[in-house]
């Protein structure tokens, strides 16, 4: 499974890629998926997106620009979490708001964030920037 990284008008630093890529590589682990994707950290919001989307291209789109470094791994946690939903558990896309689908994306995205911070205590600093 390969992942594309694109940086659309961002708002990331140059020197924050590691730390972001530190973070798509810890999703890899801990949920891993069959399909290549594209990320793409966005500074403006996409196509009817709110913070974040996902799309039957494995596509992640990810709004980046004047957000916190935590706030911008939930947001790709969140939507990676339904990328594993639909391209590995098969699960059918549900409501936007609640439901079955949502909430587990919800939920497994803080978890997957708490748990990064927890292995990575160095890195803590850098996700409150």
């Amino acid at each position: 499974m390969k992942v594309t990284v694109k940086h659309i008008h961002s708002g990331i630093k140059h020197k924050d890629h590691e730390f972001f890529n530190n973070f798509i590589k810890f999703l890899q682990n801990e949920l891993p998926l069959k399909e290549d994707i594209t990320i793409m950290f966005l500074g403006n919001k996409k196509e009817g997106m709110s913070t974040g989307s996902r799309n039957n291209k494995h596509e992640l789109k990810v709004l980046s620009k004047n957000r916190m470094n935590r706030d911008i791994c939930r947001t790709l946690a969140h939507e990676w979490v339904h990328e594993h939903q639909f391209s590995v558990s098969n699960k059918e896309k549900g409501p936007d708001i609640g439901g079955p689908i949502e909430d587990e994306a919800n939920s497994k995205a803080g978890s997957l964030v708490k748990t990064f911070e927890k292995v990575n205590p160095k890195k803590l600093p850098k996700m409150y920037e």
